[in-house]
């Protein structure tokens, strides 16, 4: 299969070589094999002779039109950490011979592939119109309030739809690379995962920090701020709506539109972000740490630990 890598001034060190080396060690290690292996011819392709990235180093790709030719595409991210910044970025003329790529990449039906900020290039470019996909958790506020036509879900780290593979935060193009080794040989990718000691992980739910998401929108921060103080108690929406001043339709729309989620799923969020705190740092019962995330019956908090952390309550103690 012929790769072509994206690599423009300002990407993500760490991204760029992630992909590099899990393709590469897929190729050097599929002779292990009994099966006939797949292999990755990967090329960097760019705008320019020569591009810098983001932690100052020169690398020298091919022409940016090779990717014309490729089976199959990959965008890293761009190393920036402020999404206004990340923004003026995807949309301005400095990205543009990039996201023009993409776009014909996507009309010839090549499969593309990002991660982390790599998939806001992608969505600037159009092809993720329609689609569902996943980006970095944190930068997901800012993606929905620009791309409100791409079906975003924030808690998958992997997701592949009609040809275009978008994974999450920054180190999720090792999850990225893993998949695309994953979709030719699942035996290759598991042999590989194994040789570089990394696990593929289905989603980013046990990492988000919901009150980072709350901060984008001031509707958002108040709920979650008033259900921090009330998080032993019974929850109500209008309630919640009326205590810091706004409908309930104007709360049920906010937190939509800023997390992608439901109010009362925002709350069961913030209950298990703080009962995860409690069993890594306390020795209280489960019973206990229940009644204060407000449970009334331990085994609810159990299943929806296991659900949302992918971890039992014994495992949640025992990385304390």
């Amino acid at each position: 299969m012929k790769v072509a890598v994206v690599v423009y001034d300002g990407v993500f060190d760490s991204g760029l070589s992630a992909v590099l080396d899990v393709l590469n060690n897929a190729n050097a290690l599929g002779g292990q094999l009994h099966e006939s292996s797949p292999t990755w011819d990967v090329t960097l392709v760019g705008p320019r002779s020569k591009v810098r990235t983001r932690a100052g180093l020169l690398v020298a790709p091919e022409p940016l039109e090779l990717g014309d030719t490729a089976d199959l595409l990959v965008v890293p991210a761009l190393g920036e950490s402020d999404p206004s910044a990340l923004l003026d970025h995807v949309g301005g003329e400095a990205s543009r011979p990039v996201r023009d790529l993409i776009a014909r990449t996507r009309a010839r039906g090549t499969t593309i592939a990002s991660a982390c900020a790599g998939t806001f290039l992608l969505a600037e470019a159009g092809v993720l119109d329609g689609l569902r996909a996943t980006t970095s958790w944190w930068l997901s506020p800012a993606f929905r309030d620009r791309y409100p036509k791409v079906e975003l879900d924030h808690s998958r780290m992997v997701i592949d739809c009609e040809g275009v593979i978008t994974a999450g935060a920054a180190f999720g193009h090792v999850d990225l690379a893993l998949a695309i080794v994953r979709s030719a040989s699942p035996a290759l990718a598991d042999l590989v995962a194994r040789y570089l000691v990394v696990d593929e992980r289905p989603s980013q739910a046990a990492y988000t920090i919901p009150s980072a998401l709350a901060q984008s929108d001031p509707t958002v921060a108040a709920f979650e701020l008033w259900t921090r103080e009330h998080l032993a108690e019974p929850i109500g929406i209008p309630e919640a709506a009326r205590a810091i001043g706004v409908s309930e339709r104007t709360l049920q729309r906010a937190v939509r539109r800023t997390v992608g989620t439901s109010p009362i799923r925002f709350v069961q969020d913030l209950r298990i972000e703080r009962a995860s705190h409690l069993l890594r740092t306390t020795g209280l019962s489960l019973e206990t740490i229940s009644r204060k995330v407000g449970y009334e019956h331990p085994n609810t908090l159990r299943v929806l630990l296991r659900e949302r952390t992918g971890k039992t309550t014994s495992a949640l103690r025992d990385s304390k």
